[in-house]
């Protein structure tokens, strides 16, 4: 699925450190933008690499907002770096590219 957006996450899109927010109707099946630190990000696509097909089988944060989990085959996820550390996947989240420019964050693909 082809993406390319804009978001403003100092301002209109507000995302703290340590913080993240979702982007729906991009990606296949949505997009989690992690921020790690003022100026690093972490782009995922919300769909479980473990059966990408199954209706349902999206990525949520976890309370902690350092993991993530899919309510499905309840893999779970870090989100510093989209690896599997728990459940049945063995597969990482997928990563959309970005630029960053201080004001706007561009994510593609």
């Amino acid at each position: 699925v082809y993406v390319n957006l804009k978001l403003y996450p100092n301002t209109m899109d507000y995302i703290p450190v340590g913080g993240y927010k979702y982007i729906d109707n991009e990606g296949y099946r949505g997009i989690l933008v992690f921020r790690l630190l003022q100026d690093e990000f972490a782009v995922y696509e919300r769909c479980c690499p473990y059966d990408p097909e199954k209706t349902g089988a999206r990525i949520a944060t976890d309370p902690s907002n350092t993991t993530c989990t899919c309510p499905v085959c309840a893999s779970k996820f870090i989100l510093y770096d989209g690896s599997p550390y728990g459940g049945p996947s063995p597969y990482a989240l997928m990563k959309y590219r970005y630029d960053y420019d201080g004001e706007v964050l561009r994510i593609y693909n």
